[in-house]
């Protein structure tokens, strides 16, 4: 009886293990290869999964073994890919297959379309090519347009290409000193090869856009896969495909593009490095960034961080000499970098008066100085940019005649008050955590006053402020609400571009890459609400975050001219965040941080593990993970470095009905923490069924290198 070939296969459920299945040849028409995508029996149902092993043999009795149904009609993902996606699933404490399926776009997970694949491969070909050529390419800025500083920068990176090893490398530059100019001129290099792959990662899906078209200019005969979550599942599919076979050699995304297979991959690039979006929040909860710089060293090809305002672990990682460091200290047309402005909100002199010339009526939420300063930069026919990290009208609506507020019923948050045309016809309160929407009460819920007061403001009430105070301005907004209306964000961007807006009111969404040539002015209200947090890196992600919206100021100017102003309204504008920022320090504030860090023994001077608790009761919740730390504790797991907290509600508490909690575990060593990480891994799974306990009815998750606390 000739000896069964038998396949382990990894699904997308949240479990150790993988399960044995039968490859019947003749029926499938093919031999088992590692990586295949195939179509299996699971339960009653049928499930995707991918294969990871081959062999004669089972631990089960062959007899009771399932066979595989059918195989997907890809090449299997190559051995690389795999590579990447074990030590994600191992660094990560999150199950193979839970790593590996849902990186695979939903158009390969449909087996009863499998057949019709090639035809769709074809059509999306035409749909491509056409596309392609409708998209306009710009911002081409050729080797020989570049500096002295940008020539230098580039020469060193081609030096170190040619030995092709890992390298990391940390291009620090100065907001609007050319390193896109830098680096695509490198990378036209290394794709000389003609079948080498190039991964270019950003961080949000609104920056893709505007680095496709400028990619283009730099490439216009190699062919670019282009991912995100925002494109259709069947274009995403494609480019997908065209990655993993190879035939694209131009991989542009945000952070589910790092887990994309590339057989030929020769380069990396991760634009704006520091910024947080790199960090996934759910699922397996990966750093995109840090992946990227494990799958360099593993296929052994050179990676490039790209930032203004790197990460301090980059930073440091840079001075340490364990990355090589590249600088770029004058922007790229020779401008100065734009003037810092403090306006401090606790000074009455910065506020209006009844007697001042030009006083708006009511209540202005801009400042007397940073009124006079837009009002001029708008008679030199500059652009304006008003930046406040706040969406909606207001964060709160409260009653004036007792202590109701508009708190979420099923979150422990507030909702926001969002006026008519952004979520609904009619003005709705919205919470933005579990995304619930109810009618504005006419009146309090609890006494019946009719007077209630929206507190606070966001990106509504400053644009109608705005509108207000200039009405002969051009007033556009730019956030998540306004950029899910008929014009997309990127539209939205574009009437910035072709100067048919002279006031911008946005969130961070304008703060981040985007090369506006006309902007004379940015302003940051409440810089303060990101300055004081429970979370250590806020001061950190509040000073990157105005170093770039400050350099969208200026950027057009050239040797000699001013580069534009920033106006920041703060209480506190003593803080070492904005003294920093008005020298333009990065490396001091860095070097700053890195000292505070240190005293207190906090990343990167530690490691730090989350395990998270969801169930409807917090007090049971906080009780789980209560008993893993006695657990631990009877082990004598805690100490000799390791530090385990007491369990406490997660900062914002409950979201959509489920009560949250968290236990965070802190070590001097990374190999200790893994360990630890490990051992409650296989602690918890002993009690539970997936990832839901057995008794308590809690869901966990383990988290490895939180960047939120």
């Amino acid at each position: 009886m000739p000896t069964p070939t038998v396949v382990q296969v990894v699904v997308d459920k949240p479990l150790a293990q993988g399960f044995d299945y039968l490859w019947d040849q003749q029926n499938l028409g093919q031999e088992p290869m590692i990586g295949q995508v195939v179509e299996i029996p699971f339960g009653r149902s049928s499930l995707i999964g991918v294969v990871i092993k081959v062999s004669g043999h089972s631990d089960f009795d062959i007899n009771k073994l399932k066979q595989v149904k059918a195989v997907a009609p890809l090449p299997p993902l190559d051995s690389a890919a795999l590579r990447l996606m074990n030590f994600a699933s191992q660094y990560y404490i999150h199950g193979l297959g839970e790593t590996i399926v849902p990186t695979i776009p939903q158009m390969w997970k449909k087996p009863e379309d499998w057949e019709k694949i090639p035809k769709k491969l074809i059509a999306a070909e035409k749909k491509k090519e056409k596309k392609d050529r409708e998209i306009k390419s710009e911002g081409l800025i050729a080797e020989s347009q570049l500096n002295n500083e940008q020539e230098s920068a580039l020469n060193a990176l081609r030096n170190i290409a040619v030995e092709k090893k890992f390298r990391a490398i940390l291009l620090q530059g100065q907001t609007g000193s050319g390193k896109t100019a830098v680096f695509l001129n490198w990378l036209s290099s290394i794709l000389q090869d003609e079948k080498a792959q190039v991964l270019i990662l950003v961080p949000e899906i609104n920056l893709t856009p505007q680095l496709e078209r400028r990619v283009r200019a730099y490439f216009p005969n190699k062919n670019m896969a282009v991912l995100h979550s925002a494109i259709p599942e069947n274009q995403r599919g494609v480019a997908w495909y065209e990655a993993m076979t190879g035939k694209a050699q131009i991989i542009l995304g945000t952070r589910l593009a790092a887990l994309t297979p590339m057989p030929n991959l020769k380069a990396i690039v991760v634009d704006e490095e520091h910024d947080p979006s790199y960090k996934q929040q759910d699922g397996i909860r990966y750093s995109a960034r840090d992946l990227a710089i494990w799958r360099a060293h593993d296929v052994k090809a050179p990676i490039l961080l790209s930032s203004a305002t790197p990460s301090l672990e980059t930073w440091m990682a840079a001075k340490a000499g364990r990355y090589e460091y590249i600088r770029l200290d004058q922007r790229a047309q020779g401008a100065s970098l734009p003037n810092v402005h403090l306006i401090n909100t606790r000074d009455p002199q910065n506020q209006f008066s009844p007697g001042d010339v030009g006083r708006p009526e009511g209540k202005s939420p801009i400042s007397k100085h940073l009124f006079h300063a837009i009002s001029k930069n708008l008679e030199n026919k500059k652009q304006s940019l008003v930046l406040i990290n706040r969406r909606g009208y207001a964060p709160v609506l409260s009653c004036n005649a007792c202590t109701w507020m508009s708190k979420c019923q099923q979150c422990s948050s507030y909702m926001v008050m969002h006026k008519a045309g952004a979520l609904s016809r009619k003005s709705v309160l919205s919470c933005h955590h579990c995304g619930l929407v109810k009618p504005i009460p006419e009146h309090c819920p609890d006494c019946g006053n009719a007077d209630l007061r929206a507190l606070g403001q966001g990106t509504q009430k400053i644009e109608d402020s705005i509108e207000e105070l200039w009405p002969k301005a051009r007033v556009l907004r730019i956030d998540t609400d306004s950029s899910k209306k008929s014009k997309g964000a990127e539209e939205l961007f574009q009437e910035i571009h072709a100067g048919n807006v002279d006031l911008v009111v946005g969130t961070q969404m304008i703060a981040k890459g985007h090369d506006y040539q006309n902007i004379g002015l940015v302003a940051v209200l409440d810089a303060d609400s990101r300055l004081f947090s429970q979370d250590f890196r806020a001061p950190e992600r509040l000073f990157a975050q105005l170093v770039q919206v400050a350099g969208r100021a200026g950027r057009s100017g050239t040797e000699g001219q001013a580069g534009g102003d920033i106006f920041i309204e703060t209480q506190y504008p003593e803080a070492a965040v904005f003294q920093y920022l008005l020298r333009h320090d990065v490396d001091g504030f860095l070097s700053y941080t890195a000292n505070e860090r240190d005293e207190a023994k906090l990343p990167p001077f530690s490691y730090q593990g989350l395990v998270h608790a969801e169930g409807k009761s917090l007090e049971k919740a906080i009780q789980y993970l209560g008993a893993l730390k006695g657990r631990l504790r009877s082990k004598n797991l805690i100490g000799h470095g390791l530090k385990v907290y007491d369990p406490v509600p997660k900062a914002v508490m409950r979201v959509a009905g489920t009560e949250r909690a968290q236990l965070v575990i802190e070590s001097g060593n990374r190999k200790q923490l893994q360990e630890i990480l490990e051992l409650i891994d296989q602690d918890l799974r002993s009690h539970s069924q997936g990832r839901i306990s057995k008794g308590e009815n809690i869901r966990w998750l383990i988290e490895r290198d939180p960047i939120s606390i």
